[in-house]
């Protein structure tokens, strides 16, 4: 993703040749021709885009946070519409969506790029969108230690609208409240109300 730095899955750049075996033999065994021109380099293709999107797996979403700053700011932090892409676990299908990342300092605090880096190792694996959620905080809370920790994240399910029921549009919203946000719905409140600001 722009902005964000680009993680590889080096596992699919080791396996790179099977991979594409195993997707020209996809092809043949839903009817497709495989020597038609447009397909020729599907195999090579899928497999390049596996490397970027599944390239999560090879970070720890600890790590992504690197320096911390002490800071005394103790007041609410959030970096709100990060844009995300994933793949469903159980239909291998994409969903996207927007992260919205919020914590109250206790003396450290992370670059705010560092977020958007969190939102992208969590996210490029395959994944449900509430572990997705539940990772993010749960991340914040062990690396930052901070009073409290809300995220909220917003999906499209291409699993729940091109197939099965078919709802084009709806959307997904799930919630992780940590510490302070769960003792206090105030400041719950505040939070969701700057998101919709």
């Amino acid at each position: 993703m722009a902005g964000t730095k680009d993680y590889v899955n080096t596992q699919v750049g080791q396996n790179r040749e099977k991979i594409e075996h195993h997707v020209r033999e996809i092809l043949k065994l839903i009817g497709e021709n495989v020597e038609r021109e447009g397909l020729l380099e599907t195999p090579a293709r899928v497999t390049r885009m596996y490397e970027e999107i599944f390239g999560g797996y090879d970070v720890d979403p600890r790590s992504v946070l690197g320096v911390t700053f002490d800071e005394q700011h103790e007041e609410l932090v959030i970096v709100k519409d990060i844009v995300y892409y994933s793949q469903c676990e159980h239909h291998m299908a994409p969903f996207f969506g927007k992260a919205h990342v919020g914590y109250i300092p206790s003396g450290k605090v992370a670059g705010l790029s560092k977020l958007a880096r969190l939102v992208d190792a969590v996210t490029r694996r395959l994944q449900v969108q509430e572990r997705i959620t539940s990772q993010i905080a749960d991340t914040l809370e062990e690396v930052l230690r901070p009073h409290g920790v809300m995220v909220v994240v917003e999906g499209e399910h291409l699993c729940m609208c091109a197939r099965g029921v078919k709802k084009y549009g709806s959307n997904t919203v799930t919630s992780a409240v940590r510490g302070q946000f769960r003792q206090n719905p105030a400041l719950r409140s505040e939070f969701l109300e700057l998101l919709n600001r």
